[in-house]
Protein backbone atom coordinates (compact mmCIF):
# COMPACT_ATOMS: atom_id res chain seq x y z
CA UNK A 1 0.00 0.00 0.00
CA UNK A 2 1.53 3.27 -1.24
CA UNK A 3 1.20 6.21 1.05
CA UNK A 4 0.19 9.89 0.39
CA UNK A 5 -0.69 13.53 1.84
CA UNK A 6 -3.64 15.40 1.30
CA UNK A 7 -2.52 18.84 2.72
CA UNK A 8 -3.59 22.50 2.30
CA UNK A 9 -3.10 25.87 3.54
CA UNK A 10 -5.56 26.58 6.42
CA UNK A 11 -5.82 29.56 9.04
CA UNK A 12 -8.10 30.83 11.30
CA UNK A 13 -5.69 33.82 12.30
CA UNK A 14 -6.11 36.52 10.01
CA UNK A 15 -2.93 37.93 11.28
CA UNK A 16 -0.53 34.82 9.96
CA UNK A 17 0.17 36.06 5.88
CA UNK A 18 -0.76 33.57 3.34
CA UNK A 19 2.89 33.81 2.17
CA UNK A 20 3.85 31.60 5.34
CA UNK A 21 1.49 29.20 4.74
CA UNK A 22 2.65 28.82 1.74
CA UNK A 23 5.93 28.41 2.46
CA UNK A 24 4.82 25.76 5.56
CA UNK A 25 2.29 23.81 2.36
CA UNK A 26 6.07 23.57 0.75
CA UNK A 27 7.56 22.28 3.62
CA UNK A 28 5.40 19.30 4.49
CA UNK A 29 5.29 18.30 0.30
CA UNK A 30 8.94 17.92 0.81
CA UNK A 31 9.05 16.36 3.73
CA UNK A 32 6.75 13.58 2.63
CA UNK A 33 8.66 13.18 -1.07
CA UNK A 34 11.98 12.50 0.76
CA UNK A 35 10.39 9.62 2.43
CA UNK A 36 8.98 8.08 -0.05
CA UNK A 37 5.52 9.35 -0.43
CA UNK A 38 3.44 8.31 -3.67
CA UNK A 39 1.25 11.76 -3.93
CA UNK A 40 0.67 15.23 -2.49
CA UNK A 41 -3.25 16.04 -3.14
CA UNK A 42 -4.05 19.68 -3.26
CA UNK A 43 -8.10 20.35 -3.46
CA UNK A 44 -10.31 23.43 -4.65
CA UNK A 45 -11.93 25.79 -2.61
CA UNK A 46 -13.60 29.08 -2.57
CA UNK A 47 -14.39 32.05 -0.06
CA UNK A 48 -12.87 29.97 2.83
CA UNK A 49 -9.95 30.38 5.05
CA UNK A 50 -10.90 26.96 6.40
CA UNK A 51 -9.19 25.34 3.31
CA UNK A 52 -7.06 27.79 0.93
CA UNK A 53 -7.07 26.86 -2.67
CA UNK A 54 -9.15 28.41 -5.56
CA UNK A 55 -7.26 26.85 -8.13
CA UNK A 56 -5.18 23.77 -7.03
CA UNK A 57 -3.14 23.61 -10.40
CA UNK A 58 -1.64 26.83 -9.59
CA UNK A 59 -0.27 25.47 -6.13
CA UNK A 60 1.04 22.29 -7.90
CA UNK A 61 2.75 24.13 -10.54
CA UNK A 62 4.51 25.84 -7.38
CA UNK A 63 4.79 22.73 -5.86
CA UNK A 64 6.23 20.70 -8.92
CA UNK A 65 9.42 23.50 -9.11
CA UNK A 66 10.34 22.83 -5.38
CA UNK A 67 10.11 18.91 -5.78
CA UNK A 68 11.24 16.25 -8.11
CA UNK A 69 9.94 12.75 -8.18
CA UNK A 70 6.42 12.82 -5.97
CA UNK A 71 3.47 13.21 -7.81
CA UNK A 72 0.77 15.82 -7.61
CA UNK A 73 -2.67 15.48 -8.05
CA UNK A 74 -6.06 17.39 -7.53
CA UNK A 75 -8.01 16.46 -4.51
CA UNK A 76 -9.95 17.51 -6.03
CA UNK A 77 -11.48 19.50 -8.57
CA UNK A 78 -14.95 20.66 -8.61
CA UNK A 79 -16.14 19.70 -11.63
CA UNK A 80 -19.46 22.32 -12.17
CA UNK A 81 -17.01 25.04 -11.31
CA UNK A 82 -14.75 24.20 -14.75
CA UNK A 83 -15.56 24.43 -18.48
CA UNK A 84 -13.99 21.11 -20.86
CA UNK A 85 -12.02 23.26 -22.49
CA UNK A 86 -10.36 25.47 -19.54
CA UNK A 87 -10.21 22.27 -17.51
CA UNK A 88 -8.04 20.45 -19.95
CA UNK A 89 -6.09 23.03 -21.15
CA UNK A 90 -4.97 24.09 -17.24
CA UNK A 91 -4.47 20.21 -16.68
CA UNK A 92 -2.62 19.45 -19.51
CA UNK A 93 0.08 23.05 -19.02
CA UNK A 94 0.17 21.60 -15.42
CA UNK A 95 1.76 17.97 -16.37
CA UNK A 96 3.91 19.63 -18.55
CA UNK A 97 5.24 21.97 -15.63
CA UNK A 98 5.44 19.12 -13.47
CA UNK A 99 7.17 16.94 -15.91
CA UNK A 100 4.36 14.52 -16.42
CA UNK A 101 4.05 14.15 -12.36
CA UNK A 102 0.45 15.44 -12.11
CA UNK A 103 -2.97 13.02 -11.17
CA UNK A 104 -6.30 14.49 -11.73
CA UNK A 105 -9.07 14.16 -9.00
CA UNK A 106 -12.42 15.02 -9.69
CA UNK A 107 -15.39 15.01 -7.52
CA UNK A 108 -19.17 16.96 -7.67
CA UNK A 109 -18.21 19.38 -4.43
CA UNK A 110 -20.16 18.91 -1.04
CA UNK A 111 -20.03 22.85 -0.19
CA UNK A 112 -23.59 24.49 -0.26
CA UNK A 113 -21.52 27.70 0.37
CA UNK A 114 -19.68 27.31 -2.50
CA UNK A 115 -22.59 26.34 -4.47
CA UNK A 116 -24.13 29.11 -3.52
CA UNK A 117 -21.53 31.87 -4.62
CA UNK A 118 -19.50 30.08 -8.00
CA UNK A 119 -22.91 28.29 -9.34
CA UNK A 120 -26.28 29.76 -7.51
CA UNK A 121 -29.08 27.27 -7.90
CA UNK A 122 -26.38 24.32 -8.63
CA UNK A 123 -27.83 21.28 -6.38
CA UNK A 124 -25.38 17.80 -5.83
CA UNK A 125 -27.48 16.21 -8.09
CA UNK A 126 -26.90 18.79 -11.20
CA UNK A 127 -23.12 18.53 -10.05
CA UNK A 128 -22.67 15.06 -10.29
CA UNK A 129 -23.85 14.92 -13.67
CA UNK A 130 -21.60 17.63 -14.92
CA UNK A 131 -19.08 15.75 -13.25
CA UNK A 132 -20.06 12.48 -15.69
CA UNK A 133 -20.20 14.73 -19.11
CA UNK A 134 -16.73 16.48 -18.45
CA UNK A 135 -14.58 13.15 -17.89
CA UNK A 136 -15.17 11.93 -21.28
CA UNK A 137 -14.81 15.53 -22.40
CA UNK A 138 -11.31 16.23 -21.34
CA UNK A 139 -9.92 13.20 -22.70
CA UNK A 140 -11.70 13.68 -26.30
CA UNK A 141 -10.09 17.36 -25.95
CA UNK A 142 -6.44 15.67 -25.37
CA UNK A 143 -7.22 13.00 -27.82
CA UNK A 144 -8.13 16.52 -30.11
CA UNK A 145 -10.37 17.73 -32.57
CA UNK A 146 -12.90 17.19 -30.65
CA UNK A 147 -16.82 17.93 -30.65
CA UNK A 148 -19.10 18.31 -27.73
CA UNK A 149 -22.99 18.64 -27.62
CA UNK A 150 -24.59 17.57 -24.39
CA UNK A 151 -26.38 18.49 -21.62
CA UNK A 152 -24.01 21.03 -19.94
CA UNK A 153 -21.30 21.71 -22.85
CA UNK A 154 -21.87 22.35 -26.25
CA UNK A 155 -18.78 23.38 -28.62
CA UNK A 156 -17.58 22.42 -32.10
CA UNK A 157 -14.42 20.48 -33.03
CA UNK A 158 -11.52 21.72 -30.15
CA UNK A 159 -8.11 20.25 -29.35
CA UNK A 160 -6.59 20.97 -25.90
CA UNK A 161 -3.27 23.13 -26.26
CA UNK A 162 -1.37 22.15 -24.96
CA UNK A 163 -1.68 18.22 -24.49
CA UNK A 164 -0.25 16.24 -21.10
CA UNK A 165 3.37 15.16 -21.31
CA UNK A 166 1.61 11.78 -19.90
CA UNK A 167 0.51 9.44 -22.46
CA UNK A 168 -2.58 9.18 -23.36
CA UNK A 169 -3.75 11.09 -20.66
CA UNK A 170 -2.95 12.02 -16.50
CA UNK A 171 -4.59 9.59 -14.69
CA UNK A 172 -7.88 10.36 -13.67
CA UNK A 173 -9.74 9.73 -9.89
CA UNK A 174 -12.92 10.22 -9.23
CA UNK A 175 -14.28 10.80 -5.60
CA UNK A 176 -17.12 8.22 -4.69
CA UNK A 177 -19.47 7.45 -2.08
CA UNK A 178 -22.53 6.29 -3.49
CA UNK A 179 -22.72 2.83 -5.47
CA UNK A 180 -23.55 4.68 -8.76
CA UNK A 181 -20.12 6.86 -8.52
CA UNK A 182 -18.64 3.87 -8.07
CA UNK A 183 -19.80 1.81 -10.93
CA UNK A 184 -19.35 5.14 -13.32
CA UNK A 185 -15.71 5.46 -12.14
CA UNK A 186 -14.81 2.00 -12.60
CA UNK A 187 -16.68 1.48 -15.98
CA UNK A 188 -15.12 4.99 -17.16
CA UNK A 189 -11.53 3.52 -16.28
CA UNK A 190 -11.39 5.72 -13.55
CA UNK A 191 -9.63 5.54 -10.47
CA UNK A 192 -11.27 6.04 -7.30
CA UNK A 193 -10.89 7.53 -3.87
CA UNK A 194 -12.73 7.49 -1.21
CA UNK A 195 -12.94 8.99 2.32
CA UNK A 196 -15.22 7.90 5.15
CA UNK A 197 -14.73 11.50 6.76
CA UNK A 198 -15.44 10.38 10.54
CA UNK A 199 -17.85 7.53 10.08
CA UNK A 200 -15.47 4.84 11.35
CA UNK A 201 -14.29 1.42 10.04
CA UNK A 202 -17.60 0.07 9.31
CA UNK A 203 -18.13 3.08 6.76
CA UNK A 204 -14.49 2.14 5.48
CA UNK A 205 -15.30 -1.54 4.59
CA UNK A 206 -18.41 -0.39 3.19
CA UNK A 207 -16.30 1.95 0.83
CA UNK A 208 -14.48 -1.04 -0.11
CA UNK A 209 -17.45 -3.18 -0.73
CA UNK A 210 -19.33 -0.67 -3.16
CA UNK A 211 -16.11 -0.38 -5.34
CA UNK A 212 -15.60 -4.41 -5.20
CA UNK A 213 -19.53 -4.82 -6.56
CA UNK A 214 -18.49 -1.74 -9.18
CA UNK A 215 -15.67 -4.26 -10.41
CA UNK A 216 -17.40 -7.04 -10.40
CA UNK A 217 -20.38 -5.76 -12.56
CA UNK A 218 -17.39 -4.59 -15.25
CA UNK A 219 -14.92 -7.51 -15.51
CA UNK A 220 -13.81 -6.64 -18.76
CA UNK A 221 -12.34 -3.23 -17.16
CA UNK A 222 -9.36 -4.16 -15.72
CA UNK A 223 -9.17 -3.21 -11.56
CA UNK A 224 -8.34 -0.10 -10.97
CA UNK A 225 -6.48 1.10 -8.06
CA UNK A 226 -8.32 2.37 -5.09
CA UNK A 227 -7.39 5.22 -2.51
CA UNK A 228 -8.84 5.70 1.22
CA UNK A 229 -8.09 9.11 2.30
CA UNK A 230 -8.74 9.63 6.67
CA UNK A 231 -7.34 12.01 8.96
CA UNK A 232 -4.24 10.74 10.51
CA UNK A 233 -1.61 11.35 13.18
CA UNK A 234 1.10 9.85 15.09
CA UNK A 235 0.95 10.57 19.01
CA UNK A 236 3.98 10.38 21.26
CA UNK A 237 1.64 8.90 23.95
CA UNK A 238 -1.49 8.23 25.45
CA UNK A 239 -1.79 11.98 26.43
CA UNK A 240 -0.58 13.44 23.36
CA UNK A 241 -3.51 11.01 21.67
CA UNK A 242 -6.04 12.45 23.94
CA UNK A 243 -5.30 16.13 22.44
CA UNK A 244 -5.31 15.40 19.62
CA UNK A 245 -8.61 13.52 19.77
CA UNK A 246 -9.95 16.89 21.20
CA UNK A 247 -8.25 19.39 18.16
CA UNK A 248 -9.79 16.69 15.99
CA UNK A 249 -13.18 17.45 17.28
CA UNK A 250 -12.97 21.08 17.27
CA UNK A 251 -11.96 20.86 13.66
CA UNK A 252 -14.86 18.54 12.63
CA UNK A 253 -17.51 20.62 14.54
CA UNK A 254 -15.81 23.42 12.39
CA UNK A 255 -16.51 21.16 9.21
CA UNK A 256 -19.78 20.24 10.12
CA UNK A 257 -20.70 24.02 10.50
CA UNK A 258 -19.22 24.60 6.97
CA UNK A 259 -21.50 21.99 5.43
CA UNK A 260 -24.76 23.08 7.34
CA UNK A 261 -23.89 26.78 5.94
CA UNK A 262 -25.49 28.18 8.43
CA UNK A 263 -23.31 29.96 10.44
CA UNK A 264 -22.05 33.98 9.08
CA UNK A 265 -18.80 33.93 7.63
CA UNK A 266 -16.42 37.51 8.28
CA UNK A 267 -13.40 37.46 6.11
CA UNK A 268 -12.93 33.94 5.17
CA UNK A 269 -13.54 32.83 8.79
CA UNK A 270 -16.73 31.09 10.33
CA UNK A 271 -18.46 32.83 13.39
CA UNK A 272 -17.03 30.99 16.74
CA UNK A 273 -19.24 27.80 17.58
CA UNK A 274 -21.05 27.96 20.74
CA UNK A 275 -21.13 25.52 23.45
CA UNK A 276 -24.65 24.86 22.31
CA UNK A 277 -24.13 23.96 18.64
CA UNK A 278 -20.63 21.98 19.59
CA UNK A 279 -23.11 19.76 21.74
CA UNK A 280 -25.14 19.30 19.17
CA UNK A 281 -22.70 17.60 17.16
CA UNK A 282 -22.15 14.52 18.99
CA UNK A 283 -21.01 12.82 16.54
CA UNK A 284 -17.65 14.49 16.59
CA UNK A 285 -17.14 14.60 20.46
CA UNK A 286 -13.65 13.54 21.38
CA UNK A 287 -14.01 9.94 21.92
CA UNK A 288 -15.88 9.68 18.67
CA UNK A 289 -12.57 10.95 17.11
CA UNK A 290 -10.51 8.64 18.81
CA UNK A 291 -12.47 5.85 17.66
CA UNK A 292 -13.50 6.56 14.38
CA UNK A 293 -10.12 8.68 12.92
CA UNK A 294 -6.58 7.11 12.90
CA UNK A 295 -5.13 8.48 15.74
CA UNK A 296 -2.71 7.27 17.95
CA UNK A 297 0.85 5.61 19.13
CA UNK A 298 2.49 4.38 15.98
CA UNK A 299 1.89 0.56 16.84
CA UNK A 300 -1.82 1.72 17.14
CA UNK A 301 -1.79 3.33 13.36
CA UNK A 302 0.38 0.48 12.07
CA UNK A 303 -2.63 -2.03 12.92
CA UNK A 304 -5.12 0.22 11.22
CA UNK A 305 -3.63 0.52 8.30
CA UNK A 306 -2.66 -2.87 8.03
CA UNK A 307 -6.01 -3.87 8.10
CA UNK A 308 -6.95 -1.31 5.65
CA UNK A 309 -3.97 -2.83 3.80
CA UNK A 310 -5.77 -5.73 3.60
CA UNK A 311 -9.03 -4.77 2.79
CA UNK A 312 -7.55 -3.80 -0.37
CA UNK A 313 -6.53 0.05 -0.76
CA UNK A 314 -3.68 0.56 -2.88
CA UNK A 315 -3.30 4.36 -1.96
CA UNK A 316 -3.38 5.74 1.79
CA UNK A 317 -3.75 9.41 1.91
CA UNK A 318 -2.92 11.19 5.40
CA UNK A 319 -5.30 13.87 5.95
CA UNK A 320 -3.79 16.36 7.74
CA UNK A 321 -5.62 19.27 7.45
CA UNK A 322 -6.66 19.83 11.19
CA UNK A 323 -6.55 23.00 12.43
CA UNK A 324 -3.15 22.23 13.89
CA UNK A 325 0.01 24.66 14.03
CA UNK A 326 2.58 23.62 11.69
CA UNK A 327 4.62 22.73 13.72
CA UNK A 328 2.47 19.80 15.77
CA UNK A 329 1.57 18.69 11.67
CA UNK A 330 4.99 18.06 11.22
CA UNK A 331 5.76 16.51 13.80
CA UNK A 332 3.16 13.87 13.60
CA UNK A 333 4.18 13.28 9.93
CA UNK A 334 7.39 12.70 10.92
CA UNK A 335 6.57 10.01 13.76
CA UNK A 336 4.39 8.49 10.72
CA UNK A 337 7.49 8.39 8.28
CA UNK A 338 9.60 7.42 11.44
CA UNK A 339 7.67 4.75 13.40
CA UNK A 340 4.87 3.79 11.03
CA UNK A 341 6.40 3.71 7.73
CA UNK A 342 9.04 1.26 8.25
CA UNK A 343 5.84 -1.40 8.84
CA UNK A 344 5.16 -1.27 5.23
CA UNK A 345 8.81 -2.05 3.77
Amino acid sequence: MKFSLFVHMERSDLAKPHSELLRELGELVLLAEQAGFETAWIGEHHGMEFTISPNPFINIAYLAAKTSRIRLGTGTIIAPFWHPIKLAGEAAMTDVIAGGRLDIGIARGAYSYEYQRVFPGLDAWGAGQRMREIIPAIRGLWDGDYEHSSEFWQFPPTTSSPKPLQEPYPPIWVAARDPNSHDFAVANGCKVQVTPLASGDDEVASLMQRFNDACAAHPEIPRPEIMLLMHTFVAENAADADRLSQDLSNFYCQFGAWFQNKKPVHQGILEPLSAEEIAAMPQYAPDKMRQNLVIGEAHEVVARLKAYETLGFDQYSIWIDSGLSHARKKKSLQLFIDRVMPAFI
